[in-house]
């Protein structure tokens, strides 16, 4: 028996678990319902109810659609219309009933819930809206979401036109129903196109990225729509000075978001990270970001989810939210809102009432009208845009996912009294028929789309940059004091941050009292750090097309000692600290106490620059210059050689990897695999070169001690040496005998590329399970 029948059978036994729950609490929680009065304890009994069956149901089906290739989201909505009088209540009615009432102030619990899962999920849906990605693509996708929103409007608004009176509650309000009808018909799910697209292995690829960026103009433009329509029926019509009012109204608080705002949501998102130290105050603070833009959307007359929706992108593109933030806020809104909010408009929609043939012929006569519309509306912009026809035809099918979408448009319409139940009925039908027929007919279109050569070398350089290391980070830290070394750092940090405008901090490390010669210092830090970013940004603009934000900086003194400083600093949460001082070494080559204090407070990666100038005189890495770096097949070489490409890149130096292998050559079969892994070693970085577009050059040394090939390769030339090293566990910063050998001997600059700190309990851990010796796990830890 596979997994996927026993996960069924798991399910099924769990939901009949819950039944005879239901069934037995149902005497209980009725007796409670008929002899309290004012939803006391019975009204709390009974949400609680509700909540965990939306909950069981909804991830339970979710699940199992998931299995065979479909969203979960629309598990979760089936869930919800099984849970309804489509099912669960034509056959056991009163306990239906009795778990969801029609008791107003029983009802309004449960739609709390629900309405403000509607303002959740349009604030992930805004966050996972890159639109960036829509200004790299290009006009292809505008044409595209223009003719798959105009095409699908015009027929929906028609057909509203043309239904019958008893599917409209207020018969009179035809072009405001047809608003709606439009909207439904016409946006796409970027949610369901984009899971699909990812499964696929398309999200790298030139259609599946015009796919993605059309269904989010589509759903940008779909819910600006929808706020105008939703100011039409709040004005109780089409009334001409309203609607230029509200229209106006829009476009002012959209300029005012994507301006002033952007800057706003920014500077509160990076202030409640570095400032508050209680758990999760940035969701809190992002959460208050989306009521008060939901707060004023109402306020100028229009719904609530257009201003969720662009908080949701606003605080996607903050620079300081981690993927551990946005994971936990997307946890809460998967596990609890998505389920509840979907379950309840499932449960709104009775699918009894397609027993009447007028209304099972009029939902077939939507699902094809609103299929044909979208398909030929997005294959016609396909075609206006000079695509093949086998990717207009991709399109079209990829553009027909409603899903969640739908759902939420349908809903509004529902609690405005602009829908009736029986006709939002048939639009949760056809948004699942829809959506379910989605997924295999994108990926029978897909399938028959072979990659061209350029693509393919554009979608494997990019599969280079996902292994990376410096496209990884997202915050600096550099802690530097007032030395040449310091102010190369800064200099080196610019280089690696601007390649993408990390928001970077300069920490610098002196106890002068705040007056102009502390002003003074940080400008230089600043400057330096300006001219590495500008020489990064530059490159990567010059090389792909494409432009890159500027670096923001923020320049700090610590105020007490180095460590406690950085330590203070690092609770913020950065990705990679940057430390440069005067004087790193005893005299004995060993790393001083300031350095072993300031890196103490770090644990997560780092890089140590070592001799980065003399007393007078900083570094300059000319075009053409070569940094050595050593390699040896391991993630931290590997990371290491991501460093140097990164500095080098801006700088139009030169890379040499140098592969120090301590074996004796020979002609047996051990001495073959060891060789290679040598060359398999060397071409990943040569790889990573030619992602860059890092001139390179590799060479294998075979005799002699690894510190001892680094030295000499060194002093043939080298401006840089970029060394990857593991740090070790204790409380003296120590990173092996061959990195120690190069810190005393090498008089290059060196740059020493750290993961994190491995603490004393860790490592005895590690040790245990892998049962291996100090001495072995030490060999393999270097660069050398």
């Amino acid at each position: 028996m596979n997994p996927d029948t026993h996960a069924r059978q798991r399910f099924g036994l769990l939901l009949a678990f819950c039944l005879m729950l239901v069934a037995a609490a149902a005497p209980a929680l009725a007796a409670e319902a008929g002899g309290t009065s004012g939803m006391g304890g019975s009204g709390e009994g009974i949400f609680v109810a509700e909540i965990v069956l939306l909950l069981i149901v909804g991830r339970g089906l979710g699940e199992l659609l998931e299995r065979v290739g479909q969203p979960a989201v629309m598990g979760q909505l089936i869930g919800g219309i099984l849970l309804g009088p489509s099912l669960f209540g034509w056959l056991w009615p009163s306990a239906q009933h009795m778990i969801f009432p029609s008791d107003p102030q029983q009802k309004s619990m449960i739609d709390a819930v629900s309405q403000l899962g509607i303002l959740l999920l349009l604030l992930l849906t805004g966050m996972e809206t890159d639109l960036r990605l829509v200004r790299r693509v290009g006009a292809a996708c505008v044409s595209i979401s223009a003719a798959g929103i105009a095409v699908p409007f015009v027929c929906g608004f028609a057909l509203a036109q043309f239904l019958p009176a008893t599917l409209l509650p207020e018969p009179s309000e035809r072009i405001v129903a047809g608003l709606f009808l439009g909207t439904a018909l016409s946006i796409s799910s970027v949610k369901i196109v984009a899971i699909i697209i990812r499964e696929m292995g398309f999200m790298r690829r030139d259609l599946g990225q015009i796919i993605v960026s059309s269904a989010i103009i589509e759903d940008t433009v779909g819910w600006l729509i929808m706020a105008v329509t939703f100011g039409i029926a709040t004005n109780g019509g089409l009334q001409l000075m309203p609607l230029v009012l509200t229209v106006l109204e829009v476009a002012a608080f959209m300029i005012f978001s994507f301006t002033i705002g952007r800057r706003i949501v920014f500077e509160l998102i990076r202030w409640a990270n570095d400032t508050f130290r209680s758990e999760f105050a940035v969701i809190t603070v992002i959460l208050i970001i989306m009521g008060l833009m939901a707060i004023t959307t109402n306020l100028i007359g229009v719904h609530t989810v257009l201003g969720a929706f662009v908080a949701g992108i606003l605080v996607g593109e903050s620079p300081i939210l981690s993927d551990h933030i946005e994971a936990q806020l997307r946890g809460i809104i998967t596990a609890l809102f998505m389920p509840v909010f979907f379950g309840m408009a499932g449960l709104s929609a009775d699918l009894t009432v397609l027993v009447d043939p007028t209304l099972a012929i009029l939902t077939v006569g939507l699902v094809l009208i609103a299929s044909v519309g979208k398909f030929a509306g997005a294959f016609i912009g396909g075609e206006l845009a000079g695509m093949h026809r086998k990717e207009a035809t991709a399109v079209g099918c990829a553009m027909n996912a409603r899903g969640s979408t739908e759902v939420i448009v349908a809903s509004i319409g529902l609690s405005m009294n602009i829908l009736s139940h029986n006709l939002f009925t048939m639009i949760v039908t056809m948004a699942v028929l829809t959506t379910l027929a989605m997924p295999p007919m994108l990926r029978w279109a897909l399938r028959r789309l072979p990659m061209g050569e350029h693509e393919k070398e554009r979608v494997e350089r990019e599969a280079l940059d996902e292994r990376g290391f410096v496209s990884r980070l997202e915050r600096l830290l550099l802690a530097v004091d007032d030395s040449t070394n310091g102010r190369f750092t800064a200099y080196l940090g610019g280089l690696i941050g601007g390649s993408s405008g990390m928001p970077t901090t300069v920490l610098r490390l002196e106890k002068d009292s705040r007056d102009e010669k502390t002003a003074k210092a940080e400008e230089q830090h600043l400057d330096a750090l300006k001219k590495g970013a500008r020489a990064s940004a530059s490159a990567v603009e010059k090389a792909e097309q494409t432009s890159v934000d500027k670096v923001r900086l923020t320049a700090r003194t610590a105020s007490g000692e180095p460590g406690e400083s950085v330590a203070e600093e690092a609770r913020k949460g950065y990705d990679l600290l940057l430390v440069g001082i005067g004087r790193s070494l005893t005299p004995k080559g060993a790393f001083t106490r300031k350095m072993n204090d300031i890196t103490r407070g770090f644990d997560g990666p780092l890089c140590v620059v070592i001799k980065g100038g003399d007393k007078e005189k900083v570094p300059v890495l000319a075009p053409g210059a070569t940094i050595l770096v050593p390699v040896n097949g391991t993630e931290t070489a590997r990371r290491a050689a991501d460093v140097a490409l990164a500095i080098a890149r801006p700088q139009r130096a030169r890379l040499r990897a140098l592969y120090v292998s301590p074996r004796a050559r020979g002609a047996d079969r051990r001495a073959s695999l060891s060789h290679r892994r040598e060359e398999a070693a060397l071409k990943d970085i040569a790889d990573l070169a030619d992602r860059y577009g890092v001139t390179i050059e590799t060479a294998m040394r075979a005799q002699g001690a690894p510190a001892d090939a680094i030295i000499r390769e060194a002093a043939k030339g080298a401006a840089l040496v970029v060394m990857g090293v593991s740090q070790r566990s204790g409380d003296e910063l120590f990173f092996g005998e061959t990195a120690g050998a190069v810190l005393s001997k090498c008089t290059a600059p060196l740059v020493l590329v750290a993961g994190e700190r491995i603490r004393r309990d860790e490592a005895a851990r590690e040790a245990e399970r892998s049962g291996k010796s100090e001495s072995a796990t030490a060999a393999k830890e270097t660069a050398g």
